[in-house]
């Protein structure tokens, strides 16, 4: 004769369910909090890259003006340095009181 297997009674499978819904939300829960912070760790690192890309193309068209174009070496270097050619007249102006 084989033993009779019926149904669990209600107080050991509630607590079995509960058990298993807090688990559930505790590893689910975390992991989809992590997958979210990546989504925006993503978002910024890519923002970051446009940012850097355009940076790296501004700095390439400078390197290639110091290069190769005379007129905006001389440029830089009588804004930047006060240079003058010979002959020229600097004028100087008082500041203006703000």
């Amino acid at each position: 004769m084989s033993p009779v297997v019926g149904p669990l009674p209600r107080r050991v499978v509630i607590p079995i369910l509960a058990a298993l819904a807090v688990i559930g939300l505790a590893v689910g829960g975390s992991g989809m909090l992590r997958v979210m912070a990546m989504q925006r760790d993503i978002a910024v690192l890519e923002s970051d890259l446009v940012r850097l890309r355009a940076q790296t193309h501004t700095l390439m068209q400078k390197i290639e003006k110091l290069r190769n174009d005379p007129h905006y070496i001389e440029k830089l270097a009588r804004e930047d340095l006060g240079y003058v050619r010979e002959g020229e007249t600097v004028l100087k102006l008082p500041s203006q009181p703000r």
